[in-house]
């Protein structure tokens, strides 16, 4: 029970990497609210786990505050947030992505870290604590070719992780990433371009663990570093990659 009396705000959590999150959350006690622009897939999840789920566009600065207001309202304190709503795009030359398709990667991987910390941070000051979590990517620190707006989205992450981290520091909010490497999630085949046998092979042969990462990886390595054990941490992105990154 590491996060027990807790609320906390999982972005994309109806599926992949956030539901692993989720799930988390809800067996170490949180209160949990679920953050997704697929209402149904949240709504399920919420209903089986004694959840909540909240329709969000983490790009929609309106559809962002609707999300903080209505946790603020229900549980009166946001004690942790989880940025882990993402998209990638279909592996091409960098001069071949359309503009329409670099703004969305930028709108939900990049902008949607400013959206939500426009509207939690004040809380969090308030409260005097706080802890904010970003799911990067093993791409913002090792770029893959041909993802080259994908891996720049999560380097960009991951240095606003950090920034925020100093800054939020004396107010006792504490900010950390993660880096997973590719996992068995709706975007592995994003990643890969095709998920076939072959293309499995050659993707794990770059991970020395012999595996690709699974939501649950990433829901215990989040508990940790959202729970007061991690009192110490902030300002760390750390890789769940089983040595990719090495």
């Amino acid at each position: 029970m590491r996060l027990k009396n807790k609320t906390a705000i999982v972005t994309g959590g109806a599926s992949g990497f956030g539901e692993g999150i989720v799930r988390k959350f809800i067996a170490e006690g949180a209160r949990v609210v679920i953050a997704d622009l697929n209402r149904d897939a949240a709504g399920k999840l919420a209903l089986e786990l004694g959840a909540t789920a909240i329709e969000t566009d983490v790009s929609s600065d309106a559809s962002v505050r609707n999300l903080i207001e209505r946790t603020k309202a229900a549980f009166g304190h946001v004690d942790i947030l989880v940025n882990n709503a993402g998209i990638g795009h279909i592996p091409q030359a960098l001069e071949a992505l359309s503009e329409a398709e670099f703004d969305r990667v930028f709108a939900v991987n990049a902008k949607s870290v400013y959206l939500t910390a426009r509207h939690i941070v004040p809380l969090m000051k308030t409260a005097g604590r706080g802890a904010i979590l970003n799911i990067a990517s093993t791409g913002g620190v090792s770029p893959r070719p041909r993802l080259t707006w994908y891996n720049a989205s999560k380097g960009w992450m991951i240095t606003a992780t950090r920034a925020m981290a100093v800054e939020l520091a004396p107010f006792k909010i504490r900010v950390n990433a993660l880096n997973p490497v590719a996992g068995e999630t709706p975007l592995l085949k994003t990643f890969m371009g095709e998920d076939t046998p072959e293309m499995r092979a050659k993707f794990l042969a770059t991970i020395p663990i012999g595996r690709f990462s699974q939501p649950e990886d990433l829901g215990n390595a989040a508990c940790f570093l959202c729970s007061d054990e991690a009192s110490m941490i902030t300002g760390v992105a750390l890789e769940v990659d089983g040595g990719r990154c090495i």
